[in-house]
This record gives C-alpha cells, structure tokens and sequence, in this order.
C-alpha cells in the first residue's frame, strides 16, 4: 500500500464510519447496564443475570474468529449494514424475551454483531488511510465509541425514567438499526471495498506473524486489560472510601468528558510523534494512576487520581486499532486484525474476573498495586518491539 494518498481526507470517513459507530456504540452501551436487571425480572438468580449479561463479551470473544472470512467476503460496507441490522434483531428478541433463553440468545447475537461491526471499521480505515493519517483517523474512531458510550446510557436513562427499563430495548432496536440503514442509504462509492484476502484463514495467518502477536499483540492486551481494570476500580474504591453514590457519578462523569475532549489530540500526537512516544507514557501513566487510585481517601484525591487516569487514555487514544493496521501485513489484513482484535477482548474480558479473584484473595488495594505492574512489562515490550517491527 502506498504510504501517501493526497486525496484522503479524514472528513470522508464521518458518513460511512463514524456517524455508523457512535449509534453502534450508543445501542450497545445504553443497553449493557440494564441486561442484569431485565434478566432477574424474568426469574434469573444474581449469578445468572451477572452471567447473561456477560453473554455479550462472549458472543464478541467467539464472533472475534470467524469475522475475518465474513468481512473478506461480503466487504467492510455491507458487513456493517447487516451486522447493524443483526445487533438491532438480537435487541428485538431481548425486547420479547419471555425467559432468560430468549434474553441470553438477544445479547449474544449483539454481542456478535460487534465483533464484525468493529472490525470491518477498523479494516476499512487500516487499509485506505495513509500511515500518516492513520493514527487520527483510528483515534477519532475511538472517540466516537466514547461518545455513543456516553450517549447511549444518557437516553437510556431517560427513557426507564419515562416509559419504564424494558422500553430501553427499543433504543438499542433504533439505534443499531440506524447505523446499517445509514450504512445502506451511503453511496457505494463512498466506502468502497477494499481488496479481500486470501491468506488461509485466521489460525494460519496467526502461526505466520506469532512473533508480532506474542509481543505487541500482548502488550495491546496488557492495555486493554488495565483502561478495563480502570473503569471498574474507580467506582469500587469510591464504595470502599464510602463516597456519595451522586458524587463518584459526578467525579467519573467528569473524568469520562476530559478523555473525550482529548481524543484527537492523541491522534496527532501518535502521528507526529510516533507510537512509541505514545505508547510507553500511556502505559506508564495509567499503571501508575491505577497504583494510586487505593492512596484517596476523599472526594478531592479521587477526582484528582480519575481525571488524571483520564488524561493518560486520551493520550493514547487509538493507539492499539493504530499498531495492529501498522503490523498487519498486506493480503492479510482482515485475519491478521482479527488475531489481533481477539486478544484485545481477551484482555478486556479479563479484567473482571482478575480483578474479582485478587480482591478476593489480598483485598482490592494489593489487587490494584499487583495489576498495576503489568504497566511496566507492557511499556517494555512497545519500547522495545515497536522499533524492532519498523514503527516509528
């Protein structure tokens, strides 16, 4: 692929791509919150409504596999109007779930659909923004899944207030749907597909380029794994310092608007700087933030250690989509980024369980100064491995 395409422009990919992702996003994110409470009404015990509303991570975790071969083969346009399609079925049949089988095979199938949706769009971009875009691009993608993450549980929020929590199926109904006719309505030729591959699947192409998924492949993990470990911390510790339930929405809040306000400025940064730059402070910042967040003991503290932890994402807002299209290697874009992409819902996927099993065994403090050394090890290996893969 050339390294320079005068014609791109960051602005052509608002139709087709973002404005797509954010009602995507808005449609999961509104929904997520609410999947124990609706599962409990239809008789499920707390550890079996905790369990289907994992059933959305699952379903991305096992659609994370066969996604390749169905981007390659019907494109990235047609794969996100019907896995927007697909994620507003699987709402539908949560909104008439009669029992927690019909509830649990809704989530599923939404969870599924996201696992296409996100990397069709991350394709796409991989392939037709030049590397020196490449980093802006991804991180504005990133930030408008934080948008409709934000969005998503605001209208959600106003609609149990009004009509009641099984009326919130119907905004994620709206939503997906909105995002695959958006998709549908789009001319052709303004997300045109790129090349298909035809690198023998996605275990095959895994063994080629194990040396790029075992190194930064992890690292990313070890990423994800800790801006998941931070979104659940915050709100635990602020229970444990006995903070007003008002006031850590509020702290959190305010945390989440600064990382939003951030995003494309660490775009430009990985982009000018170079990923490296980027990538050892952000994972730095954030083990360090995470080793501090146990230190507050206050309203005061815990904002500062939130919005501070705020910061260090935004900095590498995008980073991870952004090294997995530098490594992917030509003609075999599609299954190498979704190797890529099933480690990082592994890690995301991890950080619940890990962070449970630690709190159980030394308390939540010592859980936190123990994950947080995974920033040490995941700075090393992008120090390290970045440069030895040709990214600057």
């Amino acid at each position: 692929m050339s390294s320079k395409k005068p014609s791109f422009q960051v602005r052509g990919l608002a139709l087709p791509v973002y404005l797509p992702s954010v009602l995507f996003a808005a449609g999961e994110s509104g929904l997520i919150p609410l999947i124990p409470a609706s599962a409990e009404k239809l008789g499920a015990d707390i550890p079996t409504a905790a369990f289907v509303a994992g059933l959305v991570l699952i379903g991305t975790l096992v659609a994370d596999i066969p996604a390749s071969s169905i981007v390659n083969r019907f494109g990235e346009r047609m794969s996100m109007i019907w896995a927007g399609f697909f994620a507003s079925a699987g709402a539908l049949l949560a909104a008439f779930a009669m029992n927690i089988y019909m509830i649990g095979a809704g989530v599923f199938l939404l969870g599924m659909t996201a696992a296409i949706f996100g990397l069709a769009r991350h394709s796409f971009i991989a392939e037709t923004a030049p590397k020196e875009y490449r980093a802006r691009a991804l991180s504005i993608l990133g930030g408008m899944f934080r948008l409709g993450a934000f969005v998503g549980p605001l209208v959600g929020a106003w609609i149990i207030q009004n009509f009641g929590i099984q009326n919130i199926y119907w905004m994620s109904v709206v939503f997906c749907a909105l995002a695959g006719l958006i998709l549908l309505t789009t001319k052709p030729e303004k997300m045109p597909n790129t090349p298909p591959n035809r690198a023998g699947g996605i275990w095959a192409v895994a063994k080629i380029e194990k040396k790029k998924l075992l190194t930064l492949g992890v690292a990313s993990s070890m990423l994800t794994f800790l801006r998941t470990v931070r979104h659940l911390a915050l709100p635990l510790w602020a229970l444990t310092i006995n903070l007003d339930a008002s006031v850590t929405a509020l702290i959190i809040g305010l945390a989440g608007a600064v990382d939003f306000a951030l995003f494309y400025n660490g775009g430009q940064v990985i982009d000018k700087y170079g990923r490296r730059f980027a990538a050892v402070p952000t994972m730095l910042a954030i083990g360090i933030g995470i080793a501090c967040i146990p230190f507050t003991s206050d309203s005061t503290s815990f904002a500062i250690v939130a919005v501070a932890l705020a910061v260090a994402n935004a900095l590498g807002s995008g980073l991870v989509l952004t090294i997995g299209a530098d490594l992917a290697p030509e003609g075999a874009r599609n299954e190498f980024l979704a190797a890529f992409r099933l480690m990082l819902d592994g890690g995301i996927a991890a950080a619940a369980p890990v962070i449970s099993v630690l709190t159980l065994a030394i308390g939540l403090s010592s859980g936190l100064f123990t994950v947080s050394g995974l920033a040490l090890i995941g700075a090393y290996l992008m120090n390290h491995y970045l440069p030895k893969y040709g990214i600057r």
